[in-house]
């Protein structure tokens, strides 16, 4: 993430902490980030530079009508400060600032094949007494990956797959001289 990103989320966290509006942020940011993402238009007009930033602002205005005021204001200031087609990546930051002050730790994992509920909780088990923060896990299933799996957490990346220790290994036979 960029700095900008990171400094507009904590400004908006600080702002929505302060007005006791953290979840209510969260959610009507995560909305306007989808609507973003669904909306490539949209979101190519935001990131037009040539564009007066007070039209940007009342756009995102209209989008955001019943939203807190928080969000309300920072939108506008987002886009007067010519970074309204940065929002998404805005909106990614301020999540993982949330779920950090909140104690919780997304993370992805990939396995071989599709796992029964007490598998995935025996492993989200783990990773929460691991990281001492609440797991909220997605799972998918990659069938590439022949046993094992793959955990990721932000910008850390776990591979634990047969795929994964197969390509360690020939990576360490053709490097040995």
């Amino acid at each position: 993430m960029a700095a900008a990103h990171r400094i507009y989320a904590q400004a908006l966290y600080e702002a929505a902490k302060a007005d006791g509006s953290v979840d209510a942020a969260r959610d009507q940011v995560a909305e306007l980030a989808t609507a973003l993402e669904q909306s490539p238009e949209l979101e190519s007009f935001l990131a037009i530079p040539q564009l007066d930033p007070a039209s940007k602002a009342d756009v995102l205005e209209e989008i955001t009508t019943g939203a807190a005021s928080v969000v309300r204001n920072f939108v506008r200031v987002v886009a007067a400060k010519g970074r309204a087609g940065q929002l998404r990546q805005i909106a990614g930051e301020f999540e993982a600032i949330v779920d950090r002050a909140q104690g919780r730790l997304k993370v992805e994992l990939t396995t071989a094949y599709e796992l029964g509920e007490d598998e995935a909780k025996a492993i989200v088990g783990k990773i929460e007494e691991a990281s001492g923060r609440s797991v909220e896990a997605s799972r998918s299933v990659d069938p590439d990956l022949i046993g094992g799996m793959i955990l990721q957490a932000g910008s850390l990346r776990v591979d634990a797959s047969v795929r994964g220790r197969l390509a360690r290994l020939r990576t360490e036979l053709v490097t040995r001289n």
